[in-house]
């Protein structure tokens, strides 16, 4: 199981979000970079940024920060990134800049031509996010809800060569109340690309049931306010996923 660090950027800084809301920002650090580098040397083995403006304005906002995490981290951990993508030419930039994967989230559903494109041009290199409430989609930093169901989306862009999708259940993301498996475990069982869950992983307890169901297909998990907040921690978390996995 790999467990993935959030950087949520707004502003230059390290926040986190309460349900995706950018007025409910809690700021945990003026140094992304600074840690980036903390979640590198606690063992982590890839990082998942989010340019929390480019969710909102469409277009990358947060430049900077990445390319100092980018600086910071080097070759020694892969990252992925998302907020703002909506065209080729970013992606481009991004990965040659040293990003390992972008992630497409809003412009997949509403531009799956653009998708389809991504996935065509950097074999490899792009994830999806699909981020639902009670089964239906969100978009637009989730202030947009959609009548598409996330199953039925999750298989046409399996179709389309993605690399792997992140699920977020936007009613617990931030909440510290628990990962919604059962969500989770029917998205895995619907595709055979690996499913990354995200939102409520509040501690080793979250750990244990993600592990449990990693051979169906759930092969990481994001974490975020449960490392910035103290209830789970990040070396303890990720030892323990490797020893269940070793079992």
């Amino acid at each position: 199981m790999l467990l993935i660090p959030a950087i949520d950027l707004k502003d230059g800084r390290c926040v986190r979000l309460r349900q995706g809301d950018l007025d409910n920002a809690t700021v945990f650090s003026d140094e992304p970079a600074a840690m980036a580098q903390q979640w590198l040397d606690q063992g982590a083995r890839r990082l998942h940024l989010v340019d929390l403006n480019g969710a909102v304005a469409g277009k990358p906002r947060n430049e900077a920060a990445i390319k100092a995490i980018i600086d910071a981290v080097g070759e020694d951990v892969s990252v992925q990134i998302g907020g703002g993508i909506r065209d080729l030419d970013t992606i481009e930039r991004y990965l040659d800049n040293g990003i390992s994967y972008a992630i497409i989230g809003t412009a997949a559903v509403k531009d799956p031509g653009f998708l389809r494109d991504a996935c065509s041009a950097f074999p490899g290199n792009i994830i999806v996010g699909l981020d639902a409430r009670d089964g239906k989609v969100a978009t637009d930093g989730w202030s947009k809800l959609t009548r598409h169901d996330v199953l039925d989306l999750a298989r046409k862009f399996e179709d389309y060569g993605c690399e792997a999708i992140i699920y977020t259940d936007i009613g617990r993301d931030g909440m510290l109340s628990g990962v919604n498996i059962e969500a989770t475990v029917r998205l895995a069982r619907n595709v055979k690309i690996p499913i990354i869950a995200s939102g409520g992983v509040t501690d080793l307890k979250d750990i244990e049931a993600l592990c449990a169901v990693e051979e169906e297909g759930v092969e990481g998990a994001i974490l975020g306010r449960s490392l910035y907040e103290g209830t789970l921690d990040f070396q303890a978390a990720q030892d323990l996923a490797d020893q269940l996995g070793a079992a």
